[in-house]
């Protein structure tokens, strides 16, 4: 009997020892260390400035692909948002605060996983995600930059192309956007009407493609490098200090093609961006929601946007915030 209590004890201790051990979370700050300099808003309208060993399953967390781990922004085409945007996002917001003078870098590595698949082809944000911004926290609060990527339904590749926002001299209500493509198209192509499209762009992006870019602000210039195996390497300057649009004949004509019979068109500031102070976004800003896009909403509720494609999704795997350094030469 001694020997039978022995063996039946053994064997308890045996089942007790073989209990899975629970499994370890891989949070998005184990991926990439910087979050300590951020905070972020959700899709749901969820606000965190402590981003160590913080993640909400749905909107911000980390995902393993073929062996490594990315940290996933989602965020449906309707949530809440911040008081002065129609979209939602998932997005980080850079703590700090710059000056152009001063400068700053930011650098990303990343994969569109998913865009918004409903909206109207003759909306301009419609099918579209920012994945990287300089914002102003001063004046009109202005983007000097916003990093797009979009790709309309049927589409297999999309295009990346970057806005620059003019710092409006006087009332804001003439502000614009100039966009200039990188890979694919720009802004200024649309659909020919709300349910058809534009000619899929030759060099353009894919869906679960990789991409990087560094922004890097140095003594008030902005220097832009996109980066992409199997694409031409893409190099912009842009003066943050000194107005390219100081004068009404300065107005691009893809500005004066958009803008004009829409609303008044102003002028840049001559000294733009100098002295205001600035601050860095990156993750998943959508652009698609069912006031100016008109895109599916399902009446705002997540689940059933998330069923049916109404979101954004964007991967990064790699991502850096530092200052400016003299850029070097190519």
């Amino acid at each position: 009997m001694a020997f039978i209590l022995t063996l039946s004890s053994c064997k308890e201790k045996v089942k007790k020892d073989d209990k899975p051990e629970k499994q370890k979370v891989t949070y998005p700050s184990d991926v990439i260390s910087f979050m300590n300099k951020w905070q972020i808003l959700l899709g749901d309208g969820t606000r965190s400035d402590s981003l160590i060993n913080y993640a909400k399953q749905g909107f911000f967390y980390v995902e393993k692909e073929a062996g490594t781990d990315w940290v996933v922004y989602k965020t449906p085409n309707s949530g809440i948002t911040s008081p002065n945007s129609s979209n939602t996002r998932t997005e980080l917001g850079e703590k700090r605060r710059w000056i152009p003078e001063e400068g700053g870098k930011l650098t990303g590595t990343l994969k569109v996983k998913h865009v918004s698949t409903t909206g109207d082809a003759t909306a301009r944000s419609s099918y579209s995600v920012v994945v990287g911004q300089i914002h102003s926290d001063e004046g009109h609060e202005n983007e000097p930059l916003k990093i797009y990527y979009k790709k309309f339904p049927g589409h297999k590749k999309g295009s990346v192309f970057w806005n620059y926002e003019i710092n409006t001299e006087g009332n804001n209500d003439g502000r614009w956007d100039f966009s200039t493509a990188v890979w694919g198209h720009d802004f200024s192509i649309l659909g020919p009407s709300p349910n058809s499209y534009p000619e899929e762009p030759i060099d353009g992006i894919a869906l679960g493609e990789e991409f990087s870019y560094e922004v890097n602000v140095y003594k008030g210039i902005m220097y832009l490098t996109f980066t992409s195996e199997g694409h031409e390497t893409k190099r912009f300057t842009k003066n943050l200090l000194k107005s390219d649009f100081a004068k009404a004949s300065d107005i691009p004509q893809q500005v004066l093609d958009w803008y004009s019979s829409k609303r008044r068109v102003g002028v840049e500031r001559e000294n733009a961006y100098a002295g205001e102070k600035q601050f860095f976004k990156q993750g998943a800003y959508n652009q698609a929601n069912g006031k100016s896009t008109k895109s599916e909403t399902y009446n705002g509720n997540i689940a059933k946007q998330y069923a049916n494609g109404s979101y954004a999704e964007v991967w990064f795997k790699e991502a850096t915030l530092g200052v400016g350094t003299l850029p070097t030469k190519e």
